[in-house]
């Protein structure tokens, strides 16, 4: 076993939390600019380049200090604060947010290497044990100088951080082949079942060729002649999920899936962090959900996913089973159209909640057998394709998350 030099983060980085009230107010943001790394977009080990905040180029030259560079390393300091991002070349000249912490190279190591490791389980859980809060967690810079690190020579860390790259590069590139399918996905949808142009006997867009609409009361708008209208319980078997007594040490570390409303946020799913045994779940409310089956979490941020794997899960998940007619490329897609509403209907004061009866009564447009079967040759394939991706990238991730230690331990080398 080769040994490793263990140091403190904060002999490694220097920390700048991001601006505070006084400096920079929300009011601020312009709807083009220079892009901000908020909370919302760090995701594990890269920026997540959606739904990005923007300030003019003045805001940006005021808070100077705060302007990020290739080989940053940034933190939540709320929330998923085991997350960081790191700054590429497309995100150098970025700002940091108010709620952020950026790390900077200080000493001679490979920004990019601490990265990797800095997503390691072990680091993960000193974050973890580390932040303060019991509702949600929270980091502050005391609590990241005194993490603890293991390096190798910066030899190996240079050779680590480019194989690792490498793994992380796939997975990225399958992350945005995904990214297309989904939105490949999303306009099929809409263009058969918002705009009506689903092919007509003829095989010629309906609504576009003169297809009669109809006026429909429950819905407030017109549908094609002939579809119905009817409420989703109506049509599919709709499930809440539930927990067994998490004093029972029986109950958990098996091999099924356990999912809780945050990891709706992966599409689809296909990894749950909690594993729960056979007898757990026969003395759980929740039932086994098949693969294919489209979830909804109804505590907290309010999304929807579709499962790549069988699993159940905690209440705070909804499953909707698929059934021969009424399958997951239609169900999930109407489940997105009403992600909005079911956030407008939603209470709570710290978290947001909607029951399941809200998601029962959803009224859904139900086309004739025949447009439905046309659609599924269709859409399918594209979800079976993101399915093998997303499994695909979770073994990636496994290896990656394997060879870390292999290779700093000397148990795996990396040729010429």
């Amino acid at each position: 076993m080769k040994e490793l030099l263990k140091v403190k983060l904060g002999e490694l980085v220097d920390f700048q939390t991001g601006p505070f009230g006084t400096q920079f107010s929300a009011s601020e943001y312009v709807e083009e600019g220079i892009p901000v790394i908020n909370v919302k977009n760090i995701g594990v080990g890269e920026v997540i380049s959606e739904n990005l905040d923007y300030i003019s180029e003045a805001t940006r030259d005021r808070l100077s200090q705060h302007i990020l560079q290739e080989g940053d390393i940034v933190f939540g300091r709320k929330g998923s604060v085991d997350r960081h991002a790191y700054i590429m070349e497309k995100e150098d000249g970025w700002v940091q947010g108010s709620d952020c912490i950026r790390a900077r190279r200080k000493a001679k190591i490979n920004t990019l290497f601490l990265s990797q490791y800095l997503e390691s389980k072990s680091v993960k859980k000193q974050i973890m044990d580390s932040a303060v809060g019991s509702t949600m967690p929270s980091l502050n810079t005391d609590i990241l100088r005194d993490i603890f690190v293991l390096l190798p020579t910066a030899e190996e860390q240079d050779s680590i951080a480019f194989m690792l790259k490498k793994v992380s590069d796939k997975i990225s590139l399958n992350k945005k082949i995904n990214d297309n399918l989904q939105q490949q996905a999303m306009l099929l949808f809409d263009y058969w079942f918002t705009q009506f142009d689903f092919p007509d006997s003829n095989e010629n867009p309906y609504h576009s060729s003169g297809g009669k609409l109809v006026w429909n009361n429950q819905l407030k708008k017109n549908i094609p002649l002939g579809w119905e209208v009817k409420p989703l319980s109506s049509i599919c078997e709709i499930c809440l999920g539930g927990t067994p007594s998490t004093t029972m040490s029986e109950y958990w570390n098996g091999s099924i899936a356990w999912l809780n409303s945050g990891e709706v946020a992966q599409f689809p799913v296909v990894s749950s962090e909690k594993k729960i045994t056979q007898l757990g779940m026969e003395n759980s409310p929740a039932k086994l959900m098949n693969k294919n089956t489209t979830i909804v979490s109804i505590t907290g941020n309010i999304r929807a996913s579709i499962l790549a794997i069988d699993a159940c899960a905690n209440q705070s998940v909804v499953g909707i089973l698929e059934t021969e007619t009424f399958k997951s490329p239609f169900i999930y897609q109407n489940m997105l159209r009403l992600l909005n509403y079911y956030t407008s209907i939603s209470t709570g004061n710290c978290q947001k909640h909607i029951s399941k009866g809200a998601i029962e009564e959803s009224l859904v447009c139900i086309p004739d057998s025949s447009t439905l079967k046309k659609y599924y040759t269709l859409a399918e394939p594209l979800y079976k394709q993101m399915h093998e991706i997303a499994l695909e990238n979770q073994h990636l991730t496994s290896l990656r998350d394997w060879l870390l230690p292999m290779l700093m331990n000397g148990q795996a080398t990396i040729s010429e």
